[in-house]
C-alpha cells in the first residue's frame, strides 16, 4: 500500500512557515518522499502502518492547515503517469519498495 498526502498550509507570518516546515520535515522523518512541493508518498507494508502513519500526520499537522491522504495499492500506483520537462527531468522517479518474502 501507498500512502500519499496532500497539504495546503498559511506560510503568511514566519512562526507559520517556521510550523510548514517543520510539518514537512516530519514527513522526511515519518519516511516519506517528496513527489511535489504539498504533495508526499511513502510505502506501508500493512493496513495497521497505513492507519498508524495517518493518525501521527494529523496529530503533527499545524493549526488552520489542511491534510488529505490517500491510500492506494502497488497496483495502483505502477499505473500512474509522471511527466516532467525542465533540467529536472531526469530525476528518478519513486519506485516500488522491495518486499521482504518470509519462507
Amino acid at each position: 500500500m501507498w500512502l500519499m498526502v496532500l497539504f495546503d498550509l498559511p506560510v503568511v507570518d514566519p512562526a507559520e512557515r517556521k510550523a510548514a516546515t517543520r510539518f514537512r520535515n516530519g514527513l522526511l522523518d515519518l519516511g516519506f518522499e517528496m513527489a511535489q512541493f504539498s504533495v508526499y508518498m511513502r510505502c506501508c507494508r500493512s493496513k495497521e502502518q497505513l492507519a498508524a502513519l495517518q493518525r501521527r500526520v494529523a496529530e503533527d499537522l499545524p493549526h488552520r492547515g489542511r491534510v488529505h491522504m490517500l491510500a492506494f495499492t502497488d497496483r495502483q500506483f505502477q499505473n500512474m503517469v509522471r511527466i516532467e520537462r525542465g533540467r529536472n527531468a531526469r530525476r528518478k522517479p519513486l519506485g516500488l519498495k522491495e518486499q521482504l518474502l518470509l519462507f
